[in-house]
């Protein structure tokens, strides 16, 4: 396969090709996210509650995923652009190896706190109920995840997006399909939110299977520009060394989340359900606005590690400005709606009055800091995609802990539990700031794969 293509396309135009395919996949994942909660809610509010609750732990895994498959696909990139195919294979075939050794530990580890974990957040028994019986069923298709989300960043490392938009597609909307046959029982047996679960796992297969189908189609027919060896599936400690330093940080970045989310269920705990029911409605509605940005990123990473890695400096710098461009105008986009229909969006997750008034309030306030968050964002994914993981990690580190969990906790201690989400807009202001910082001092260093 000729990849010269990503140091020789005009800039934007390419960056829009890579790009487009992973942004359409994230809107058809982030409205299976909301179709998904919404078929939950509709269960009860205790199975919204506990939707709620478990998330932070599936979260957890889907970073360890994703954050190790952005590991794997800088490795690839750089190497790639460097024109040392050799090394960019051996990444490949040990990313496998190493997805699946996480995906035992993160099964059996994630399984088995579940009882206790919800029990930090919530004396009801019946929410804690819903949750294990979701968890017991989801958390088993964690190796499927896995290995899912690896052939994901090593086809998008060698600029095969559209590969990664048909199986995401594919497997999102075998879920959207499955989740009320499974859950209410369409053709088969009543399962509730055990249904729903189990649809997850399904759909993720599919994709699984269709990445697999692609690789064995495609490996018999061409040159895919980056191959599995058997003789690599030993793991050397120089090349572990390289997908751990960009993995473990990227890793990082992305369970951040659950931990901020845990964080601040414990703090609202302490005033009513009402508000940890807002918060995870609030992070099902965020990922219309942060999944298509996050398809810019999934564009942008392979780009800026191949032309880093051809010594191309003029158009990585190119690539940040495009795409910090256009993530704003998606945060534009997100900023608005939210500020004119916060109650219509609550509603659709819940029928109470209190609910849907304390979410449209906190809709209008977080939502002033989204189109400065583009700013983070960006310097996050650029910095990834340098395979620069700690700069990465330090600006991740200010938007979800040093500053969000003290502000929230000082916030509500002095003006009551609605001023939480003050906490959200003040610290991606300040985040921004660091980012700016962090982003240009990282550029200027030595190359780091």
């Amino acid at each position: 396969m000729n990849d010269t293509f990503m140091k020789e396309k005009p800039v934007f135009p390419l960056l829009m090709s890579m790009a487009l395919p992973m942004v359409l996949s994230m809107l058809v994942n982030s409205l299976y996210n909301i179709v998904d909660s919404l078929f939950v809610a509709k269960i009860s509010d205790d199975a919204m509650t506990a939707l709620s609750l478990v998330f932070p732990v599936q979260n957890l895994i889907n970073a360890v995923g994703i954050g190790f498959g952005i590991g794997i696909n800088a490795v690839i990139a750089f190497y790639s652009g460097a024109g040392e195919r050799e090394k960019a294979d051996r990444a490949a075939t040990q990313g496998l190896v190493f997805a699946v050794l996480h995906s035992v530990i993160l099964t059996a580890g994630s399984i088995a706190v579940m009882p206790a974990f919800l029990g930090m957040f919530t004396s009801s028994q019946a929410v804690i109920d819903l949750g294990v019986r979701y968890a017991n069923i989801a958390f088993t298709f964690t190796l499927i995840i896995n290995l899912g989300m690896a052939f994901e960043k090593i086809f998008q490392a060698v600029g095969r997006m559209k590969t990664s938009m048909v199986s995401l597609l594919c497997g999102c909307v075998c879920n959207i399909i499955l989740d009320p046959m499974l859950i209410f029982g369409c053709g088969f047996p009543k399962m509730g939110i055990e249904g729903a679960a189990l649809a997850s796992g399904i759909g993720q297969c599919v994709s699984l299977a269709i990445y697999l189908a692609i690789y064995l189609a495609v490996y018999f027919r061409t040159d895919i520009g980056v191959h599995f060896r058997r003789k690599y599936l030993r793991p050397q400690s120089y090349m572990t060394a390289r997908l751990y330093a960009i993995g473990i940080p990227a890793v990082l970045n992305l369970a951040l989340p659950s931990i901020l989310i845990s964080a601040l269920n414990a703090i609202l705990a302490a005033y009513s359900e009402v508000y940890i029911l807002v918060l995870g409605i609030y992070y099902k509605l965020q990922t219309f606005l942060y999944l298509p940005a996050n398809g810019i990123i999934q564009g942008m990473r392979p780009l800026v590690g191949y032309n880093y890695g051809a010594g191309e400096h003029k158009r990585v710098s190119q690539l940040y400005r495009d795409v910090l461009l256009t993530s704003g105008i998606i945060m534009v986009i997100g900023t608005v709606i939210c500020l004119a229909i916060p109650g219509e969006l609550m509603s659709l997750f819940t029928q109470s009055e209190e609910v849907i008034a304390a979410g449209a309030s906190a809709l209008r306030i977080i939502s002033a800091g989204f189109i400065i968050s583009a700013v983070s964002v960006t310097s996050s994914g650029a910095l990834e995609g340098l395979g620069k993981g700690l700069p990465s990690l330090v600006i991740s580190l200010c938007r979800y802990i040093v500053l969000i969990i003290p502000a929230a906790f000082i916030l509500t201690r002095c003006f009551g539990a609605d001023a939480v989400w003050n906490a959200f807009w003040i610290t991606e202001v300040i985040s921004a700031a660091v980012s700016v910082i962090v982003y240009k001092k990282a550029v200027k260093q030595k190359r780091t794969v």
